[in-house]
């Protein structure tokens, strides 16, 4: 072999992180090698997978906290404005009430005086129908403590025990809901 060819075929070790790798580029490779290049070490993989569930748990809590202010914030602003649509039907109703509170002053005739009051107050039910509310029917039923709520006791006739004789205060459903009890005379 000449000096040309010698110097071509040189092998030269090199010892990386205490392996020996050959760099002959003529040479077949060692079995270090075939060997997988070592990547990040373990602690430096997991300090990223905690770095980045850190931040999606902060992102996640900042945006949970945004939710909650935001829809404390619609909910109040629902609850102030919740009965908006009932007061403003009311509100001819009371326009009605006006005028024949004005009637009532002006004029002497009884029978025109109680057909316009009579008026306001069917407008008035009908307005309230209109929005969901609906009268309980309570006299001649049986006394339910789901329904009624009992304000005395009376002597009844055979067959009325048990059983609603008179209503003091009426009770009212809004949408199909119990939202008021019924006053009512139980008989006994």
């Amino acid at each position: 072999m000449t000096e040309k060819e010698k110097s071509k075929n040189v092998e030269v070790n090199v010892t990386i992180d205490g392996m020996d790798i050959n760099t002959d580029e003529n040479a077949a490779g060692t079995s270090h090698l075939n060997e997988p290049v070592p990547e990040e070490s373990l602690i430096d993989t997991l300090e990223a997978e905690v770095k980045e569930q850190k931040d999606k748990y902060l992102r996640l809590m900042a945006e949970f906290d945004n939710f909650r202010r935001r829809t404390a914030k619609e909910r109040l602003e629902l609850m102030q404005t919740a009965g908006k649509d009932v007061i403003i039907s009311l509100l001819e109703v009371l326009d009605d009430c006006d005028r024949a509170e004005k009637q009532l002053n002006t004029s002497d005739d009884i029978a025109l005086q109680k057909e316009g009051v009579q008026l306001v107050f069917n407008k008035l039910r009908a307005a309230l129908q209109a929005k969901g509310v609906k009268a309980m029917e309570s006299i001649n039923t049986d006394f339910d403590v789901e329904k009624h709520e009992a304000i005395t006791e009376i002597p009844a006739p055979p067959g009325m025990e048990g059983k609603v004789i008179d209503e003091v205060e009426k009770g009212y459903y809004l949408n199909d809901k119990l939202v008021r009890f019924a006053k009512v005379v139980v008989g006994k």
